[in-house]
């Protein structure tokens, strides 16, 4: 007599979701997974890019889309067992290991060089951001009418933006949420960075700041409310952007780019402070402006130097995504 849907087990349910088929498997994927986590934890650098470089892309995609209105319904009928079984459960706990532990492991190392060598530093990211922002203008076929157009919009709206933004945005609940939202398009678009669009945020450095003690129990909530934004965006920014790149596919690229050129003068690594404010015994500053170097040094050139590095390097793995 056949088993009826309703009447598998937990076992069969994990194995009737998609992912890797053994062991050897699984630990091929946690260990692309880190690699996208090490991606995703440097500005500049997208995880997409990575996903795309090590052959998951599609695989990502078709896992992010199985997270859609059934599983849901099936959650909500607490149809558990079927609702494990219809989501790829398998690939996503595999990838997502990987994910994490590189990104836990390398909280502390990006935030200490943040605050301690701060120009070196955002030299890199510079580098990297700016290889990034040529990478995506090839991507763009069409520069006549509306992709122009969606370009110099975008140009205009993240220059503006970013210097709307104080240094210091809201730690509040809700708009931890809504850096989650948004910084998780990097899983999804190769080329876009989700720590570059937490760089703009200014969010950076909180939540890096966080991972660095997970245990703590305001670190921990802080984690909980950024992943669930995560997980809220991804599942639905997905379907969006899937849409518009399907449909209108030269003016979304377009736009993209203009977006992030503009907001470059966030990663300036010269920079002045304008206005600080002491805040429950913390030291905020609330507004900067980018400048000069004072002189032309050895930390001048290392800074020229790491922002190099961060183009090559950025360019070598775009290569190896297209040949892949």
């Amino acid at each position: 007599m056949k088993k009826h849907k309703k009447d598998i087990s937990w076992h069969e349910a994990f194995l009737n979701s998609a992912g890797p088929k053994n062991i050897k498997e699984a630990f091929i994927l946690a260990l692309k997974g880190l690699c996208m986590g090490t991606a995703d934890i440097i500005p500049g650098v997208s995880g997409g890019t990575v996903a795309l470089l090590t052959g998951i892309y599609q695989n990502l995609l078709d896992a992010i889309q199985s997270v859609n209105l059934e599983f849901i319904r099936q959650l909500f009928r607490l149809s558990i067992k079927q609702a494990v079984s219809t989501v790829h459960l398998r690939f996503l706990i595999s990838l997502m290991l990987g994910i994490g532990i590189a990104i836990l492991s390398l909280a502390h190392f990006t935030n200490f060089l943040l605050q301690v060598h701060p120009i070196p530093t955002w030299a890199l990211f510079f580098g990297l951001i700016s290889a990034s922002i040529i990478i995506l203008v090839k991507e763009v076929k069409n520069w006549r009418g509306s992709g122009g157009i969606a370009f110099f919009t975008g140009t205009a709206t993240g220059y503006f933006l970013v210097g709307m933004i104080p240094v210091s945005t809201p730690e509040s609940w809700w708009f931890i949420f809504l850096s989650g939202m948004i910084a998780i398009c990097a899983m999804i678009l190769p080329g876009l960075s989700g720590a570059f669009l937490l760089l703009i945020m200014g969010k950076y450095e909180y939540i890096t700041g966080a991972l660095r003690n997970p245990l703590d129990i305001n670190n921990l909530i802080i984690i909980l409310i950024f992943a669930t934004g995560c997980a809220v965006g991804i599942a639905g920014f997905s379907r969006l952007l899937n849409y518009l790149l399907k449909y209108y596919y030269n003016i979304t690229i377009a736009m993209l780019t203009g977006l992030m050129l503009g907001a470059m003068r966030k990663i300036w690594p010269w920079k002045e402070v304008l206005q600080t404010q002491i805040i429950h015994e913390k030291l905020y500053i609330l507004r900067e402006q980018n400048i000069l170097p004072a002189k032309i040094d050895g930390m001048f050139f290392l800074a020229c130097g790491l922002a190099l590095a961060g183009l090559i390097l950025v360019f070598r793995l775009e290569k190896l995504a297209c040949e892949k």
